[in-house]
């Protein structure tokens, strides 16, 4: 799972890039917010897995010019966060190890990614991927062993470029520390982050920073109803805090309090809450995958109607047409051979035992079949079918790029198809030369089963080698495996229809028409599977992994199915890959 929401999340953003429109822009990055989120929370559970006694972790946020970095200094009872009036000067999270020493942190890396650790006196502000983590030196009574964390502000003009170390902190903490001011507190960044965390059930203290004698009710109950319109968990404990005139610095009234609220962490709900953050948001973060998901289903029923719109006319233009179907006459030729020389049907059909189809392709009764194929009427109809079949394609693209609301989809597709369409072309025409030549087993096995059954009519067998018209059809018989003849004359040949009409009013003609529709049935299944199905309809299929994956998602189904199954696969937790 923990790979799935990273590839989501590298999507969203390749995607953002690319977007003009600046709604969906906003969106997008919000919810590239919720799966940083999301894998940030992951990975704690995956670290949290490995090492369950993990130090504690704090997180100290709010808006830009609460106190935060202030208020880290009086809990840390020393000076070692960095602190200014100027709005926006902590860019980078900033963790204090208070009570543990910094080789117990060293999962740290692995858990920040992409961020880098550093020396606090290293981090530049030209450079917004990176965290530092230091030994608190002095001794403090307010903090339990732990990691405080000092973040940046979330709300100034440069926040966006530094939000990721923001909720990357966040997700890493067992609590939080909400640090606004009476100037502050009410902004709407605030709320917005504390909505967006109440999933992951971290205790809280709300510190109201900044505070002048007097003004503590009437602030108390706003920042309840401000709670209460974005959260629906219980309210927790504020903190009020007074600045000292002489120092400027507050003072922490309680110093038991942090002690105290550390004992409502409970770690074993980890497993649960990542399952309800997921859930929370799945829906919304797989809208653009599920509608390429439907634009790709809509492609295939196209694709599937095109298919047999093809072999409809394959059925119609050759097998059931009076005058272009030629592969039972070809039959029948090779049964004229077979009666002009009456042990060969049994010579050959123990070579077929003896060798594989593909070698006596390279012998010479293999290489006769090659000017047949080049001479096939059926070989010309299957080429012109499958460009039929990709102008109807990419007129149909064109009707979805004007109709669908997933337009610039169907217009990738559409530009794909025009330049992949020489390429289908010429990969079905070297199936179709492929399926004729294989096809041509079939076709000596037809011969055969007719040859057999004359075996059992004497007479009649006897009567067409006795005649002149037999002997005619077996010259021309000849010249077509010689290449002296085409495929499309034998079939015109008056002779070969002479032949054809004894057959069918003799008394094997019931059987020689089974025999005629059984070979049309295989055959009509050998177009379909290796040209129509197993070549054209791959091909195509084939163009939605070619999509740019910068401006579309192009997650498969298959990826999102293993993902949700993955999410429903334990009730009570997730396992993480």
């Amino acid at each position: 799972m923990l790979e799935f929401i990273q590839l989501l999340k590298q999507r969203y953003q390749s995607v953002l890039s690319q977007l003009n429109d600046e709604s969906n822009k906003s969106q997008y990055q919000h919810r590239i917010d919720q799966l940083i989120l999301a894998e940030a929370f992951l990975r704690k559970g995956k670290l949290l897995n490995s090492t369950p006694e993990y130090p504690l972790q704090i997180a100290v946020v709010g808006p830009t010019q609460a106190g935060k970095s202030t208020l880290v200094n009086v809990l840390l009872n020393s000076s070692v966060a960095s602190v200014s009036p100027l709005a926006g000067y902590t860019m980078h999270p900033q963790g204090f190890c208070d009570g543990i020493p910094l080789s117990v942190c060293n999962d740290l890396q692995w858990y920040f990614g992409r961020f880098q650790q550093m020396q606090q006196s290293q981090l530049s502000k030209d450079r917004h991927d990176c965290y530092s983590l230091t030994e608190n030196t002095t001794n403090s009574s307010y903090l339990p062993d732990s990691v405080l964390w000092d973040t940046p502000d979330f709300d100034s003009i440069d926040s966006s470029n530094y939000r990721e170390g923001v909720i990357r902190t966040v997700a890493l903490a067992d609590m939080v520390l909400l640090v606004v001011s009476k100037e502050k507190y009410a902004d709407q960044s605030v709320w917005d982050v504390m909505a967006a965390i109440e999933v992951l059930q971290q205790p809280t203290i709300i510190c109201l920073n900044k505070l002048s004698e007097g003004s503590e009710d009437l602030l108390f109950n706003s920042l309840k109803q401000k709670w209460r319109q974005v959260r629906k968990d219980e309210f927790p404990e504020i903190i009020p805090l007074y600045y000292q005139k002489q120092t400027g610095i507050p003072v922490w009234p309680n110093p038991a309090v942090l002690n105290s609220i550390a004992g409502y962490v409970n770690r074993k709900k980890q497993p649960r809450l990542e399952q309800d953050l997921l859930q929370q948001h799945w829906q919304t973060w797989l809208e653009p995958v599920q509608a390429e998901h439907n634009s790709l289903k809509d492609w295939q029923v196209l694709v599937d109607q095109a298919i047999q719109q093809g072999l409809d006319s394959y059925k119609r233009d050759y097998l059931n047409h009076p005058h272009h179907y030629e592969t039972f006459q070809h039959a029948l030729a090779e049964l004229l051979n077979l009666l002009e020389i009456p042990g060969l049907a049994g010579l050959l059909a123990n070579t077929r035992r003896i060798l594989t189809w593909p070698i006596r392709k390279m012998i010479s009764i293999g290489r006769k079949r090659l000017h047949i194929a080049d001479s096939s009427q059926e070989i010309t109809l299957l080429n012109q079918i499958a460009e039929h079949v990709l102008i109807q394609l990419a007129d149909k693209l064109m009707n979805q790029a004007e109709l669908n609301r997933q337009s610039q989809w169907w217009k990738e597709f559409s530009s794909l198809l025009r330049t992949q369409r020489a390429d289908i072309l010429a990969d079905f025409s070297q199936s179709a030369q492929t399926y004729h030549l294989a096809f041509q087993e079939e076709v000596e096995n037809t011969a055969g089963h007719l040859y057999k059954k004359l075996q059992e009519q004497p007479a009649l067998l006897n009567s067409l080698r006795a005649t002149r018209v037999t002997a005619d059809a077996a010259v021309i018989a000849l010249a077509l495996h010689t290449g002296g003849i085409g495929m499309h004359d034998l079939v015109i040949a008056p002779a070969m229809l002479t032949i054809t009409s004894y057959l069918a009013e003799s008394a094997i003609g019931s059987y020689m028409n089974r025999v005629e529709a059984e070979l049309k049935q295989r055959q009509l299944a050998a177009v379909k599977q290796h040209l129509f199905t197993g070549s054209m309809k791959v091909k195509l299929l084939e163009l939605a992994g070619q999509l740019s994956s910068v401006t579309y998602f192009n997650i498969s189904p298959e990826q999102l199915q293993q993902a949700e199954s993955q999410l429903i696969e334990k009730r009570h937790g997730l396992r993480l890959l």
